[in-house]
């Protein structure tokens, strides 16, 4: 295939999107403290500029800064209902040595103290206390070809502050419709110079208001009532002022005792009209878009995608995404069911694996997790072409118990008119005749195969 050309990588934001972006990076993010921790209140802008300043200051190169993933694809399309829950920020960094990792691990959890609330006490707090209450996970990989690291912060609506400083990085993307990095760089020099503009007026202002109350301590100065002399030696004649007394107002006037003030409205924030920068990793930035827009899955080089890709795939089929090519998803599925059991070979990483993916990308949507898990077992039964029979069957027992362990934490039972439960019989009471398999009109139903089963659930399925 010929290689795109780097310009069909980028794109400029429009005013509408710079507007998204904006509103993206000054929004209040809660994170969330364990135990007697106080909730930290963050602008991702705010602790962007902390963390990129601080590694500057301790020679680490940066060299940009990037929104990526679901919270990007979200700023360019909102018309399509597309929406994000972490809030992935990639800093372009250069590591060339893994106690690099250790700088940016100390520069993160020291960012995190200056965000406490006022009157904690942070001189007993150390950065093992820090990473103990505010970070979800850490990873670190330093390899040949991949050198990176993630510190995830955490808030219970499961919008997740992820932190990433990749210095190299062979695969940044999965999809078409997650390959999008928009360059901050602009973005966050324009919300500097908005800082220090708003710090120049107010210096002024408070000169000047020093400037009047000198003037009018001046003017406070007391002066003679009878006539005075002048400078000059001259008497000036002496002016009688009359004393106006206020009139008295009967209970029956209308007149009001006091006028009530009015505070002057609050001056409207400056969108920043600056040029914000996009790029799509997959190579070309119009059909990514066109596959956003239209909520169509597609990749390349799939042999790539590593095991994760899988519980991506099935994510995008449960929101409605579409295959862009039904030819070409058949090789792709078996691509990403060969990776998911090569990198989680054991049945209990497999559950492990989709467990922390429901728990991490269904908060708020347990309703979901169901249509999720059976869309899982249905690409992995028709897809899986790496595994022994026994093996297979392991992995498709796995996910429908998951599936039925979701159902009774939401207290639904499925009809019993569409659910059969078969048991293996013993191996001598083997009949050739007997099937394993028993569908029944409406509803798909829930099978069991060919191992001897017993589920116990507080719904009373058994």
């Amino acid at each position: 295939m010929m290689e795109l050309k780097d310009d069909r990588r980028f794109h400029n934001l429009t005013q509408e999107q710079v507007e998204t972006l904006d509103q993206v990076l000054t929004e209040v993010i809660p994170i969330h403290g364990r135990g007697n921790f106080p909730t930290l209140k963050i602008k991702p802008k705010d602790i962007i500029h902390v963390v990129r300043d601080r590694l500057v200051s301790k020679n680490i190169k940066v060299r940009d800064v990037r929104l990526n993933g679901s919270t990007a694809s979200h700023v360019l399309v909102k018309e399509n209902g597309t929406s994000y829950k972490d809030l992935d920020i990639i800093f372009g960094v250069e590591l060339p040595k893994q106690e690099d990792f250790q700088i940016i691990k100390e520069v993160v959890l020291g960012c995190l103290l200056d965000f406490l609330p006022q009157g904690v006490n942070k001189d007993k707090i150390t950065a093992l206390t820090m990473k103990e209450a505010y970070v979800q996970k850490m990873v670190k990989v330093f390899t040949e070809y991949d050198r990176w690291s993630l510190i995830s912060l955490s808030n219970n609506s499961g919008k997740n502050v992820e932190l990433k400083f990749v210095s190299s990085l062979r695969r940044q993307f999965e999809f078409s419709v997650d390959s999008f990095q928009i360059i901050l760089d602009t973005m966050l020099e324009s919300y500097l110079e908005a800082e220090r503009r708003e710090a120049a007026q107010l210096k002024e202002k408070e000169q000047e208001a020093s400037m009047i109350q000198s003037t009018d301590l001046q003017s406070e100065s007391p002066q003679p009532v009878h006539p005075s002399i002048s400078q000059a030696g001259v008497l000036e004649p002496y002016i009688q002022l009359e004393l106006v007394t206020p009139v008295e107002t009967s209970e029956d006037s209308n007149l009001p005792d006091s006028i009530p003030t009015i505070s002057p409205l609050p001056t409207p924030r400056e969108i920043p009209s600056v040029t914000v920068v996009a790029e799509s990793m997959y190579g070309d930035f119009e059909q990514a878009m066109d596959h956003l827009r239209y909520r169509l899955i597609a990749t390349r080089n799939p042999e790539e995608i590593r095991g994760g890709g899988l519980l991506k795939y099935s994510n995008l089929l449960v929101r409605d995404f579409k295959p862009a090519s039904e030819t070409e998803i058949k090789t792709l599925e078996r691509y990403m069911c060969s990776r998911f059991f090569i990198d989680f070979p054991d049945v209990n990483e497999q559950q492990r694996k989709i467990e922390s993916y429901l728990r991490n990308h269904f908060i708020g949507e347990e309703k979901s997790k169901y249509d999720y898990l059976m869309t899982l077992r249905r690409v992995v039964n028709e897809s899986t072409v790496c595994l022994m029979g026994h093996e297979r069957r392991q992995t498709l027992n796995m996910i429908t118990i998951l599936a039925l362990k979701v159902l009774g934490e939401q207290n639904i039972i499925p009809n019993t008119n569409n659910v059969t439960c078969y048991y293996q019989p013993a191996p001598y009471m083997a009949d050739h005749n007997f099937s394993n398999y028993y569908i029944a009109n409406g509803q798909s139903p829930i099978i069991y195969h060919p191992y001897p089963l017993h589920i116990h659930m507080q719904t009373g399925l058994v």
